[in-house]
């Protein structure tokens, strides 16, 4: 089968790679859609630990080849996406549910092969079935949504609550879609990209702002007068944590979203203990594809404006550079094989 590897970092190249056995437990998916995700390019510069030669890719629709249990035939053919945690199933962290604190976790696309191919084989008990409608690179997109639903989750929300989002990438752009879909009012979308915050407003934000065009402080006491009830900061950047901890309100919740690429940061602690703030960090967040994709289904969420282009696997380059660069409006590229929306 066709698939992009990583041979070491740095090093992409477009391979012929030889199916393995199925394994007890799996299913092989024939991919239909396969997106590229921010933290593949650290796959790609060595800044997450992987296991080379790696196909990336934990972002991924398709429909089920083959299974290798008998328990899981009735998936052979279904239009599907799915987890990409593959854990033992029987220690305590997985009987509780937090497959991710498992001794022996490990993720598809990190550590084991993705989706950067015709074929991915993934854990059977994992699998979420797809609307007859959805397109499969809509459904691809599960797994960014996700981590927004599981971001959210553990701010433990209230209905009719301010918000502000910082970064308006992919996950940003999420967390603001399910803010919209939870019913937080005046949500606030933040970003130095004037086209990607167009973006923003068409999936729902009332306001957005730049902060090299205006005085972020100043809009915001006007906006959010005592504060901001939620922040998502999804950015990682020191200044954009630094500015969330100052704009929560008195006791309000602050989660850190973005991946801060191993980098040491300064706070200012005050911010924090005098004002009360929750402070959580969102950097694992498991389970959700069921939730997304129903919240898809249902028109909660409306995920067209995150494609930005389809294309085939043999210009993997051009993704990556895309992505990379990020230019306009680009949010997300996706790999497409044949009949996307089939």
């Amino acid at each position: 089968m066709r698939c992009v590897v990583v041979e070491e970092p740095k090093k992409v190249r477009l391979a012929e790679r030889e199916l393995s056995p199925l394994a007890p437990g799996f299913a092989r998916i024939r991919v239909k859609a396969a997106a590229i995700c921010a933290t593949d390019l650290e796959v790609v510069d060595g800044n997450i630990a992987a296991n080379y030669p790696l196909t990336p890719g934990h972002e991924w629709a398709g429909i089920v080849a083959e299974v290798a249990d008998e328990a899981y035939a009735d998936w052979v053919g279904k239009r599907v996406t799915g987890s990409n945690d593959v854990s033992c199933g029987v220690c305590e962290a997985c009987r509780s549910g937090n497959w991710r604190y498992c001794p022996q976790f490990e993720e598809i696309g990190f550590k084991r092969h993705g989706a950067y191919a015709e074929y991915i084989d993934v854990p059977a008990y994992g699998l979420v079935e797809l609307p007859a409608d959805l397109p499969f690179t809509h459904a691809a997109l599960a797994e960014p949504l996700g981590v927004a639903l599981g971001t959210w989750e553990k701010l433990a929300p209230q209905y009719g609550k301010t918000c502000t989002v910082f970064g308006a990438g992919s996950i940003g752009l999420c967390c603001l879609a399910v803010a919209k879909a939870m019913g937080m009012r005046r949500i606030v979308v933040v970003d130095l990209n004037p086209e990607r915050l167009e973006v923003a407003r068409e999936l729902g934000a009332h306001l957005t702002v730049d902060p090299a065009r205006e005085d972020l402080f100043a809009v915001m006491k006007k906006y959010h007068p005592e504060g901001t009830d939620y922040i998502i900061e999804a950015t990682g950047a020191e200044s954009c944590i630094s500015a969330a901890l100052k704009l929560c309100r008195k006791g309000g919740y602050v989660a850190l979203a973005g991946y801060g690429r191993g980098k040491t940061m300064s706070i200012r602690m005050d911010d924090i203990h005098i004002n009360n703030l929750h402070v959580v960090g969102a950097g694992n967040n498991w389970n959700q594809h069921q939730k997304a994709i129903r919240m898809m289904a249902e028109g909660a969420v409306d995920m067209t404006p995150l494609v930005s282009e389809t294309l085939d696997l043999s210009e993997f380059q051009k993704g990556l550079d895309d992505a990379r660069a990020r230019p306009g409006r680009f949010i997300k590229a996706l790999f497409t094989f044949d009949e996307v929306g089939q």
